[in-house]
């Protein structure tokens, strides 16, 4: 049970491992003053992370956590604990690029989100622009659903759909399917924070 709408702004956490583009769509969607709620803190894997500098200039709390060689134990023990103490309420991936675990993940069902860059249940994980053009679809676009324990099979929240074009490469669609992304993903958490999902 994911228990919303919570009746208060609820805490928000963002894990990514990128440059933040979707990042920053959040965080302009989810200020301070956003009644359903706001972002109080940006983590990554990655020390030279783009996101990890927008969530600074932002003035949102930025912690990179490394993900060590051999394991990502010691990463989900600090991440764990670190959600904890900063009383955070919903999890979101934005261009987070690893594998969270059950134990991770479980705890969290119903409060943990990810946007991926394609129509899911087709192309789930890594390259899924790339996927889409060699099946030779038509139509692509992105999912944001609920995390669960599998790679990219948890309950879809919403789709937004683009047209694949015959000379698209994966730079053009993947460029087209990230300008929708940024309009998904805070409808999806606004979704979410009122109950409606």
């Amino acid at each position: 049970m994911s228990g919303f709408p919570l009746g208060r702004p609820a805490r928000i956490a963002v894990f990514a491992s990128g440059r933040g583009s979707n990042l920053e769509a959040l965080l302009e969607a989810f200020p301070p003053e956003n009644p359903l709620g706001h972002i109080v803190l940006v983590v990554s894997d990655k020390a030279d992370a783009g996101a990890l500098e927008k969530a600074v200039r932002a003035g949102v709390e930025a912690v990179h956590i490394p993900w060590p060689k051999g394991g990502r134990q010691l990463f989900e023990q600090a991440a764990l604990q670190l959600l904890a103490e900063r009383h955070v309420d919903l999890v979101l991936l934005a261009g987070f690029m690893r594998l969270l675990s059950p134990a991770f993940v479980e705890p969290w069902m119903g409060r943990i989100l990810n946007i991926h860059p394609s129509l899911l249940p087709n192309f789930p994980g890594l390259h899924a622009q790339k996927q889409a053009l060699e099946a030779r679809v038509q139509e692509s676009g992105c999912t944001v659903h609920f995390v669960d324990t599998g790679m990219d099979t948890g309950p879809i929240i919403l789709q937004r759909r683009v047209p694949v074009f015959p000379d698209d490469t994966e730079e053009t669609l993947s460029a087209r399917i990230l300008a929708e992304e940024h309009q998904a993903y805070p409808e999806a958490v606004r979704r979410v924070l009122m109950g409606q999902k």
